[in-house]
C-alpha cells in the first residue's frame, strides 16, 4: 500500500479497516458480504477470514482452492462471518475463482487498464454476487476514497457517485458520516414502506 493511500473506516474496527485499506480483495469481499447484515459486520468479515486462515492478508488463489465445506465451516465458526455463512462462503469462493480466471487473482486488475467509468461498471457487474447497485456502490467507493477515477466514473456510479452525498459505504469516512448514511437508509426504507400502502 502506498504511503498516501486512504484509510477506509467501513468496519469501524482498526485492524479490519487496515486490511480493507491495503487489500483490494478484502474490500471486494467486504462489499460482497454487505447484505442482510449491518455494514460493520460485513466489512469486518475479511479480517476475520484472514485471521481464521492464519494469515494477515487474503489471497484469491488460496481462497479459490479451499475445500468448499472447510471454507464454509471457517465462516460458520462463532462469531459467524455473516448471517448466512454457508451461502456467503460459496459466493466468496466464486468471486475468487472468477478473479483467478479473469485477472490472475489480482482484484486491482479489474480497474488497472479500464478506459471509462462505464467499462469499469460493466466489469464490476460481471463479478459473481455483484448486481448493478452493488457494482455502482463499489465504483463510487473506488472513486471517492481509493483514487480510481476513470473518465465518467461519477456518472457510471449513478446517485452513489454524487459528491457530498451520504447514500452508501462509499461515503463513510468515520462515525459521523456513518450516522448520516444510516439516517439516509432509514429515510429510504420509510419512503418505500409509505409507497407500499
Amino acid at each position: 500500500m502506498d504511503a498516501n493511500a486512504t484509510t477506509l473506516h467501513l468496519a469501524q474496527d482498526p485492524a479490519a479497516d487496515e486490511l480493507l485499506s491495503r487489500s483490494r480483495l478484502a474490500a471486494l469481499i467486504g462489499m460482497l458480504l454487505d447484505q442482510q447484515v449491518p455494514m460493520e459486520w460485513a466489512f469486518k468479515g475479511p479480517a476475520t477470514i484472514a485471521q481464521r486462515m492464519g494469515t494477515d492478508d487474503l489471497d484469491a488463489h488460496e481462497i479459490a482452492a479451499q475445500d468448499p465445506e472447510a471454507f464454509a465451516a471457517l465462516l460458520s465458526e462463532k462469531p459467524a462471518v455473516h448471517r448466512y455463512p454457508g451461502s456467503m462462503a460459496k459466493r466468496i469462493q466464486q468471486l475468487c475463482q472468477y478473479l483467478v480466471e479473469h485477472y490472475d487473482g489480482d482484484a486491482e486488475g479489474i480497474w488497472r487498464d479500464v478506459g471509462s467509468g462505464a467499462e469499469l461498471l460493466k466489469r464490476l457487474q460481471e463479478l459473481p454476487g455483484f448486481g448493478k447497485q452493488k457494482a455502482q456502490i463499489f465504483l463510487a467507493l473506488l472513486g471517492k476514497q481509493l483514487g480510481v477515477r476513470p473518465k465518467g466514473w461519477r456518472e457510471a456510479a449513478g446517485a452513489y457517485g454524487e459528491a457530498e452525498s451520504f447514500r452508501s459505504v462509499a461515503d463513510i469516512t468515520g462515525p459521523e458520516s456513518l450516522a448520516k448514511v444510516r439516517a439516509h437508509k432509514q429515510e429510504m426504507k420509510a419512503a418505500a414502506k409509505a409507497g407500499e400502502k
